[in-house]
């Protein structure tokens, strides 16, 4: 009896290292969602994390532009010091549109910017927690609509141009494509008039087709003034033009930026930078921002950063008060025709102006 006993007490003590021996995947594996289980989570997940809080947009609201996404980080449910990723995913309906990691990120919130997102369109987006290539849960759905593609607010104008729409009026045989609006010869630009004038601000927009084979002499790229009737008489002027093939120095850029007197305040760029590189299939951002004293032209290659031009003048002490506020890309001059109207062929687009500065649009 004694040794039936002590035999049973012996395998009892087996039995009990062996379990406990039995290794549960560890709380940290992105390989169990819960504790003791290799298997996914009813939701598909498989890392032991929370669903992170969305906190913006939510609830169909407009959102600003670009776009931006933003969550509460979560902490791993058994391992807090876990550096986790967080996947976005933005859906229309049930097909998806954009998605992308962000991190490991340690701060109380993460944000993700999507692109190829339509305007005016609504959208619904979601996020979870990420770890070594197992997901946590997802997030509820929230939703929200993308900002206006284009608008006048004001003295603000925002204008994509790709978007086969436009809050500006198309002149002569400018019209719009998938790129941007294409300006085909001398006597095409774009108008817009602002209902507020912007006194100080900036107005840019992106430019391709440019190269010293462009026709003209003093080809216009953009230029604002007082009303509709002839720029080259009037009081408030600001012109911005490529010198192109039939200029002496083809490749050039200028400027001119009158404030109210066209006599005794008028102020040209000087001096006058003759530009060499120019690539017809390259984008250029031109920028005009002037402010009561000085003004300055900067036009920058957008795929490199290089700046081809960029110089401020002073411009007195009278503000710049047109009215009303016409800004026009293209532009001709009517004395010169093909020789002094619109550098042509370019094509626009990202049409700017406002007090505020530019955001990030049009690429």
């Amino acid at each position: 009896m004694t040794r039936k006993v002590l035999l049973c007490t012996a395998t009892g003590l087996l039995a009990l290292a062996v379990a406990c021996g039995k290794t549960s995947p560890a709380p940290t594996s992105p390989s169990s969602a819960t504790p003791g289980s290799t298997s996914a989570a009813p939701d598909g997940s498989t890392l032991k994390a929370p669903a992170p809080p969305i906190v913006s947009p939510t609830g169909g609201v407009q959102a600003d532009d670009p776009t931006t996404l933003t969550a509460n980080t979560v902490k791993g449910k058994f391992d807090q010091s876990l550096q986790l990723s967080y996947n976005f995913q933005v859906r229309s309906g049930s097909t998806v549109v954009a998605q992308g990691t962000v991190g490991p990120t340690t701060g109380s919130t993460v944000s993700f910017v999507p692109t190829g997102l339509d305007f005016e369109v609504n959208y619904t987006w979601r996020v979870q927690a990420t770890y070594q290539g197992a997901n946590g849960p997802w997030s509820a759905d929230a939703s929200f609509k993308t900002a206006a593609g284009a608008y006048i607010r004001g003295a603000e104008l925002r204008d994509p141009l790709t978007n086969g729409k436009t809050v500006g009026t198309l002149i002569g045989n400018a019209a719009l494509t998938a790129n941007g609006v294409n300006l085909p010869d001398a006597s095409s630009w774009v108008q817009y008039q602002l209902p507020v004038t912007l006194q100080a601000g900036e107005f840019s927009a992106m430019i391709t087709g440019l190269s010293t084979k462009v026709h003209g002499a003093k080809s216009s790229v953009m230029a604002m003034g007082e009303g509709t009737s002839n720029i080259t008489t009037n009081d408030y002027r600001a012109t911005m033009d490529f010198r192109a093939r039939d200029y002496p120095q083809p490749g050039s850029v200028t400027c001119r930026f009158i404030t109210g007197d066209h006599v005794n305040r008028i102020f040209d760029c000087d001096p006058r930078l003759q530009v060499s590189g120019w690539d017809p299939s390259k984008w250029y951002l031109w920028t005009l921002t002037w402010r009561t004293g000085s003004t300055n032209l900067k036009v920058v290659e957008t795929d490199t950063g290089r700046v081809m031009y960029n110089v401020t003048i002073g411009t007195g002490s009278h503000a710049y008060n047109p009215q009303p506020h016409v800004l026009y890309l293209g532009k001709p001059v009517p004395r010169g025709g093909e020789v002094d109207g619109t550098a042509w062929p370019i094509t626009i687009k990202a049409a700017w102006a406002s007090a505020n500065p530019r955001p990030n649009f049009g690429s």
